[in-house]
């Protein structure tokens, strides 16, 4: 008959200590992989260091990285203007014309509606790296689909005169801001669709219904109605269109072959910051970068609480 083997009672935790005991791996987890390199990334900033010399070599230069990013550093101004150029010009149209899009598909389709919705997802989740080296061929000067298309539409006759009629050069500096803007596009306007189209179909139908009652017919139906019952899910889209924006990287980075494009045309913040870190080795001035970045996003998401988070 075998016995029951007993922990010792000295080793034994009280009953009230399990649940914690059961969650630690995370807290351990997230101690060692996240807390420390974010405490550490703000020590770093504040020091100047070569990593391959080791710890002992870290240097205290105080706000001296800041001071430097923001007032020496001219290829940060440069990303920055891109990285909000792109926010601006591949961002809001997202919102446009998701908005729109997602009251069409919940009032066209009713049977097929999670096979469209699907559809409209799918880049979302395709690979970064996979729909940039798509879109890297397809905006090929010389043998692109893109350009070939454009060339179609400028023979004809009607509308010829809308197109140009050579090829673009996609590479050069006052087009790759485009050719990055519509892959970004291409990409989150369904996640976008997907995200209002779920705040959609969360809409009691009695409001439709008095709606309806009341003469509101067509677009009405969609100003009056549904946009009010959507402002939550705005301010949670735009949030996260922000914070993604601002930290745009693997679209930018694979489109111009890490290098930003002609003229640095193509470099965002987050291509600056990982230049700096690890071409250049100065970690602690890419930390001081990446503390910025994470202030102009604070910043921005409270404007955009007070814009959108709070009821009017």
């Amino acid at each position: 008959m075998s016995r029951r083997l007993a922990w010792p009672a000295r080793l034994r935790l009280p009953r009230r200590w399990m649940p914690y005991l059961f969650i630690s791996p995370f807290f351990l987890l997230f101690a060692a992989f996240g807390l420390f390199p974010l405490l550490f990334s703000i020590v770093l900033s504040l020091h100047s260091w070569d990593a391959s010399a080791g710890l002992g070599a870290m240097q205290w230069v105080g706000l001296d990285n800041y001071a430097y990013a923001l007032t020496r550093d001219d290829w940060l101004r440069g990303a920055l203007y891109n990285t909000l150029w792109l926010a601006v010009v591949a961002g809001v149209p997202q919102h446009l014309v998701a908005l729109p899009l997602a009251y069409y598909l919940h009032t066209a389709f009713k049977r097929w509606r999670n096979g469209v919705v699907g559809l409209y997802f799918l880049p979302f989740i395709t690979s970064t790296v996979a729909v940039s080296l798509v879109f890297s061929a397809l905006f090929s000067k010389d043998f692109g689909a893109i350009n070939a298309a454009l060339r179609g539409l400028h023979e004809l006759p009607l509308l010829g005169g809308l197109f140009p009629a050579g090829a673009i050069d996609w590479e050069r500096a006052e087009n790759t801001r485009w050719m990055i803007a519509i892959v970004v596009f291409w990409r989150y306007v369904g996640w976008n669709t997907v995200l209002y189209l779920s705040a959609i179909q969360t809409i009691p139908r009695d409001l439709f219904e008095a709606a309806r009652v009341d003469g509101v017919r067509g677009h009405q139906t969609f100003l009056h109605v549904v946009l009010p019952q959507l402002r939550p899910m705005v301010f949670f889209a735009v949030t996260l269109a922000i914070i993604g924006s601002l930290q745009l990287f693997e679209e930018p980075f694979i489109l111009t072959g890490g290098t930003g494009g002609t003229g640095q045309a193509g470099k965002t913040v987050a291509m600056h910051l990982y230049a700096v870190a690890f071409t250049d080795g100065d970690l602690g001035t890419a930390s001081a970068i990446a503390w910025l970045l994470f202030m102009l996003i604070a910043a921005a998401s409270w404007l955009n609480n007070r814009w959108l988070g709070r009821p009017h």
